[in-house]
């Protein structure tokens, strides 16, 4: 029986009532990231966002981490997404993929093919007084308005940028292109006046080449998008085009489509996309980790490690880091002293058990592809950077100790390539892509 003291019938109440008026807070849900933040590498954009199905086999199959979806705008075609809500947003920023927001609202007043539905208009190309076209500007800052309205309802958090879809139009005549002019201008000004970042979508030969022809034939008349996203289908898979000078909104702020619509199948999956490529911020980046105080776990090669013997010391830096990982998952909670001693062997066996390894004094190649790749199954591939890269990296470093690749956290070619050499080793199709299939045979040891 227990010894502690019953509470009275007239407290236990009291207690009861206490609690009640007590108000219940639900755990805060960490907030989704900015997008898209520092990116290099292969997007999508889609008029009508996927299903989460689509979503999930593209992630695990296609070569895109970044797709472009449609919040706002009377005239985007996608006036209806039933797919499009706040857990869509959240599970894509979850599992790595990159968003582009976009908005297609009034176009250019020369457009032939705008108004769409008839109730949605155009930009309004009336000088007013001082050519200043403040009925243009007007409308820009309520489409600003509105698009951020949508990205927050939609949990697309601030200092994320979001995309003006201005489609083709006559660049030389002079209303249509200054009115679009004011209307950008003021659609990027009211974006940082609400803390998002401005980004505009159009075709090279004439909404880019406005703003470029702008930027150094008249600076300071408009104020520029912080970003642009070249419409130019050449095929080519990068951020230039004839059509603007060298240096604009260089580095880091660009992306081009480089192909227009067309069907692609993955997964299974068919959708019908335009293909982007991006190269924003910093491009691939990851921020530095450090581990049990400054524990190196990035080596090159992770050899076998077993009890001290004749002639036989196992290299303490291994062990360190070995000790470290075993830490990191509740198993030891001894000294990184870099020994290995039975406190750390408990440990050892311990993971072997937990992880269906075969339990044993010994340390194997093996045992470190399977702790080095422990962790979620989120599918990594060009593009890809941070903390899950970093596993992939040590992971292939274990199992093929010729690599000794540098590990940066960040998904190049080079690293896709070295995938491609681990799942033909392990039997799998070489797509480069780690997805949860790979995850799999890397936490069961594979090498």
């Amino acid at each position: 029986m227990s010894a502690r003291p019953r509470r009275s019938g007239v407290a236990a109440v009291l207690l009861a009532l206490a609690m009640a008026l007590v108000p219940f807070r639900p755990a805060a849900a960490d907030p989704n990231p900015v997008t898209p933040g520092d990116f290099r590498g292969f997007g999508f954009d889609q008029c009508l966002a996927p299903t989460q199905r689509a979503m999930d086999k593209w992630l695990n199959h296609s070569p895109f981490l970044s797709v472009g979806i449609y919040i706002s705008g009377d005239s985007r075609a996608c006036r209806s997404q039933p797919n499009l809500t706040p857990a869509w947003i959240s599970t894509q920023l979850r599992r790595g993929w990159v968003l582009l927001p976009i908005t297609l609202g009034p176009q250019a007043s020369c457009s032939d093919r705008f108004p769409r539905y008839g109730n949605d208009p155009v930009i309004d190309d009336r000088p007013g007084p001082g050519d200043g076209f403040p009925y243009a500007r007007r409308q820009g800052r309520a489409e600003a308005v509105k698009a951020v309205d949508a990205a927050k309802a939609l949990g697309i958090v601030p200092r994320s940028t979001l995309w003006y879809d201005l489609e083709g139009f006559d660049h030389t005549l002079r209303r249509c292109r200054e009115s679009a002019l004011a209307f950008l201008s003021a659609w990027t000004t009211k974006l940082h006046d609400l803390k998002y970042v401005s980004g505009v979508y159009s075709s090279a030969g004439s909404g880019i080449k406005m703003l470029d022809d702008v930027r150094v034939e008249r600076p300071g008349a408009y104020t520029l998008p912080d970003m642009i996203w070249i419409a130019r289908w050449d095929g080519v898979a990068n951020t230039s085009t004839s059509y603007i000078r060298s240096d604009g909104w260089l580095p880091g702020g660009r992306v081009k489509q480089y192909l227009g619509g067309h069907d692609e199948t993955w997964g299974g999956v068919t959708i019908n996309i335009d293909r982007n490529y991006l190269d924003l911020g910093r491009g691939g980046h990851a921020p530095p980790e450090q581990h049990c105080g400054g524990v190196d776990l990035d080596l090159a090669r992770y050899p076998a490690l077993r009890e001290p013997s004749d002639g036989y010391t196992p290299t303490a830096n291994k062990v360190r880091a070995l000790q470290c990982l075993l830490t990191e998952r509740g198993l030891y909670a001894g000294k990184l002293s870099g020994n290995y001693n039975p406190a750390t062997i408990e440990a050892v066996q311990a993971w072997q058990e937990s992880r269906g390894f075969a339990v044993s004094t010994t340390w194997s190649v093996a045992n470190w592809v399977g702790i080095l790749s422990q962790g979620a199954s989120y599918a990594q591939k060009i593009g890809s950077a941070g903390p899950h890269v970093r596993r992939v990296q040590r992971a292939l470093n274990a199992a093929d100790p010729t690599l000794r690749r540098a590990v940066d956290g960040i998904f190049t070619r080079t690293t896709a390539k070295d995938v491609r050499a681990y799942q033909r080793r392990v039997g799998l199709g070489d797509s480069g892509i780690v997805n949860k299939r790979t995850w799999e045979r890397m936490r069961a040891g594979r090498s």
